[in-house]
């Protein structure tokens, strides 16, 4: 048995994924969120839409890190619907990046979802906040 699956075995329901779209990212990543300086995250509505496991509310996490090994569990404790153009300093502060500046939050991201071919002003993005309940 792996310790994901022990995880998910001590938090029923638990998904697992990685942050980011490379490893180097979720390493990066991964880290912030075990520090406790990234408490949040955020995803193009359309990504959330398509995916059967989405995140909600209340639900148990497992972060995994850019070998895809888990590094911490995580709890969502708000998710909200926001346009790209409307995200606020203190929330690109919770995203725990860079310089924590709303200028470095909208540069990475729009970076990231150009990336994905999603990206526009007025996008709509479901955001994430989370705490961390136990880091491995």
């Amino acid at each position: 048995m792996t310790l994901t699956d022990t995880l998910k075995e001590k938090y029923p329901g638990a998904l697992a994924w990685s942050i980011g779209d490379s490893p180097a990212m979720a390493n990066e990543l991964a880290e912030l969120v075990c520090r406790g300086i990234k408490t949040a995250s955020c995803g193009s509505l359309a990504s959330f839409m398509t995916d059967a496991s989405a995140p909600k509310i209340g639900s148990y996490n497992i972060i995994l890190n850019g070998q895809q090994e888990p590094v911490c569990v995580i709890r969502i404790v708000a998710l909200r619907l926001v346009r790209f153009s409307e995200i606020t300093e203190a929330f690109a502060r919770k995203e725990g990046e860079g310089d924590l500046s709303l200028a470095y939050w909208q540069q990475e991201h729009k970076a990231f979802f150009t990336r994905q071919g999603t990206w526009s002003e007025d996008m709509e993005l479901v955001t994430e906040e989370f705490e961390v309940v136990e880091v491995l």
